[in-house]
């Protein structure tokens, strides 16, 4: 298939990018290079035969035409989004701008490109969202694909937003849509502004560990490998209107998780031990979820996922990696906002 995979050069998308090359597809990447993008997450794909860059903002409709008409794709994986909830706390415009107006118009540019292919069957739209358009759990329950929305914050708001257009323009117009709800991803190349990569980064500069609040709120954690691999299980083999939850099987508290982190560069990094002394508690975000958790069920009996990557195999793997690729993030900690605290302003 030649693919066209919107924000392919940032975390999620440039494993799914390298991921869909190495399964023998094309790929055009389209890409506006905003803050969280990085380049050099594609560096080694860049030179092949089937890859292609396009860089254009899914807010302009023109230059995504273009793109379509130039490389004529039989699938889109749309993951292009503005994804930090603390960011979006600060300035909500951009999240629904990007993740409202762009997701509609990429459906729109869409449903014409396949309008006028005469509505070929195997076309598809795969839309890529997030766990977080829910709402938050009690202690016990889990999300499945029938769960009603409740978004809390900004970003969660926005990607309910995305999330509804895709659904109306499968059944209103009958593009063949997917949609796909994921838990936290974590893994190499994760833009250094989330919990893990903070962590990691903040210790090895002897910085503290920043823990919202009490530290309990409970995240459900998915290498990103294996989520690239179910979502191009998705685009290749379910029919059109499916949906499905991806989640790691890996629930733990914040604060469990960056113990576990400081454990392990206790290991790597035995010199500046204990790393768990940097742990520190600020002061919580407005809204914040407390618990997230997906029923990956369906997924696993339609397609036989399930993650290949244990909670302990993989944060031990992310580690050694940013330990490995002081290069790849070094310049990324000059970007606008990195290292800083953001989302208070509620």
């Amino acid at each position: 298939m030649k693919i066209l995979i919107t924000g392919g050069t940032g975390f999620i998308g440039s494993a799914v990018v390298r991921m869909a090359l190495a399964d023998g597809h094309d790929v055009v990447n389209v890409d506006c290079l905003t803050y969280a993008a990085n380049p050099a997450s594609l560096s080694d794909v860049i030179d092949r035969p089937g890859y292609k860059f396009a860089q254009v903002d899914i807010c302009d409709r023109t230059a995504l035409a273009q793109v379509f008409a130039d490389h004529r794709p039989d699938a889109v994986m749309h993951l292009a989004a503005e994804s930090h909830v603390d960011r979006s706390i600060d300035g909500p415009a951009a999240f629904v701008q990007t993740n409202v107006m762009g997701t509609f118009n990429l459906l729109e540019v869409a449903r014409s490109y396949w309008e006028r292919r005469g509505k070929p069957q195997d076309f598809r739209f795969h839309h890529i969202s997030t766990d977080e358009v829910f709402g938050s759990l009690g202690t016990t329950g889990q999300f499945d694909e029938d769960t009603c929305y409740d978004p809390r914050s900004p970003y969660s708001a926005t990607k309910a937003g995305s999330d509804h257009l895709v659904r109306a323009w499968g059944e209103t117009y009958g593009l063949p849509v997917l949609l796909t709800n994921c838990s936290n991803n974590y893994g190499p190349r994760q833009f250094p502004e989330k919990l893990i990569p903070v962590t990691i980064l903040n210790a090895l500069a002897g910085r503290p560990l920043p823990i919202y609040g009490a530290g309990l709120n409970v995240r459900d954690w998915l290498h990103v490998e294996d989520h690239a691999r179910a979502l191009l299980l998705v685009l290749t083999h379910a029919g059109p209107g499916s949906s499905y939850g991806i989640g790691g099987n890996a629930e733990v508290r914040n604060i469990d998780l960056v113990q576990k982190l400081c454990a392990i560069l206790d290991t790597r990094r035995p010199a500046a031990a204990p790393h768990a002394r940097l742990m520190t508690h600020v002061p919580d975000r407005p809204g914040h979820d407390l618990r997230y958790a997906i029923n990956a069920t369906r997924i696993r009996d339609d397609l036989g996922w399930t993650p290949s990557y244990t909670l302990a195999d993989g944060l031990a793997q992310t580690v050694g990696w940013y330990l490995e690729n002081t290069n790849w993030w070094q310049p990324l900690l000059e970007r606008d906002g990195v290292g800083m605290r953001l989302g208070q302003t509620a």
